[in-house]
C-alpha cells in the first residue's frame, strides 16, 4: 500500500469503523471492503481489519466506561468465554476454507438484527410470564444460556467479526433486564477482548500489512471515543433503531458480496 490516495481511504475507513463499531457495531463492513479495495486478499484484508480495530474496540469501551459501573462480576465472567471463543474463531480462520464459514455470516446477522427489533416485546412478555408463574426474575448474569451464547458469538467474532456486537446486544437482550445502553457498553468490552486476543494470534501466526494496520488503528482509536460520545447519548428506541438500520446495510453487503 504505496498510493497516498489508498491510505488516506484506509485512514478514514477506520475512523468510520471505529465510530460505527462503537455506537452500534457492525463498523467491520466500512473498513474491510476498503481494504479489499487496495489490492488485499480476503484473509490477509480480514487479518489486518482486526488488527488495526483494536485499539478503536478498546477506545469504545474506555468512551463507555459510566456505563460499565457495577457490571464488573459478570463482565469479567463473560470476558472468559470471549477470549476462549476469539481464539478459536482466529484459528478457524487461518484453518478452514473461508467459504464454509462465510456461509452462515449472513444468517447469523439477520437473526441478531431480528432479535434486536423484537427484544422489548420479547422482555416484556417473558417478564409478564414470570410475573404470571411466579418465577424468579431473571439472573443479573443471564445464566449458563447466555454464557454459552455469547461464547459462540465471540467465536465468529475471532473468525469475521462483522455485526458481532449485533448479535453480543441481541443476546443480551434476551436474557436480561437492563438498560440497552449498558448492554452496549458491554458490547464494546467483548469486542475488545475477542478482538485482542485474535490480534495477538494473527501477529505470530498469520499475514499481515502493516500500514493498513498502523493506518486503521490511528483511524479507529478516533473514531472509537467520536461513537461512544454519540451512541451514550441516543435515546434508547433511536439506538435500537439505528442498530438495526446499519446491521440490515451490513447484511445486504454481506449477502451480494
Amino acid at each position: 500500500m504505496e498510493a497516498s490516495g489508498e491510505m488516506l481511504a484506509v485512514l478514514a475507513a477506520g475512523l468510520g469503523a471505529g465510530t460505527v463499531n462503537a455506537a452500534v457495531g457492525t463498523g467491520t463492513l466500512i473498513s474491510f471492503p476498503v481494504l479489499l479495495a487496495t489490492g488485499l486478499s480476503p484473509v490477509t484484508a480480514t487479518v489486518s481489519n482486526a488488527l488495526g480495530l483494536v485499539p478503536g474496540s478498546i477506545s469504545g469501551a474506555i468512551g463507555y466506561r459510566r456505563e460499565l459501573a457495577g457490571q464488573r462480576r459478570r463482565i469479567l465472567k463473560w470476558s472468559a468465554g470471549a477470549l476462549c471463543g476469539g481464539l478459536t474463531g482466529a484459528t478457524l480462520l487461518l484453518a478452514l476454507p473461508s467459504s464454509a464459514f462465510e456461509a452462515i455470516v449472513p444468517v447469523l446477522v439477520g437473526l441478531a438484527l431480528v432479535l434486536v427489533a423484537l427484544q422489548p416485546l420479547i422482555s416484556r412478555r417473558l417478564q409478564a410470564r414470570r410475573t404470571r408463574t411466579g418465577k424468579p426474575a431473571a439472573r443479573a448474569d443471564g445464566g449458563p444460556p447466555l454464557l454459552v451464547g455469547l461464547t459462540l458469538a465471540s467465536v465468529y467474532g475471532g473468525y469475521f467479526s462483522a455485526a458481532q456486537g449485533t448479535i453480543y446486544v441481541s443476546l443480551m437482550g434476551l436474557r436480561l433486564d437492563d438498560g440497552l445502553q449498558r448492554l452496549n457498553a458491554v458490547k464494546n468490552v467483548l469486542v475488545a477482548v475477542v478482538n485482542s486476543v485474535a490480534a495477538l494470534f494473527f501477529l505470530v501466526a498469520a499475514d499481515f500489512d502493516w500500514t493498513a494496520v498502523a493506518l486503521l488503528a490511528v483511524g479507529s482509536a478516533v473514531g472509537g471515543q467520536i461513537g461512544a460520545a454519540a451512541g451514550r447519548r441516543l435515546h434508547p428506541a433511536v439506538l435500537r433503531t439505528l442498530i438495526v438500520v446499519v446491521g440490515t446495510a451490513a447484511l445486504v453487503q454481506l449477502s451480494v458480496r
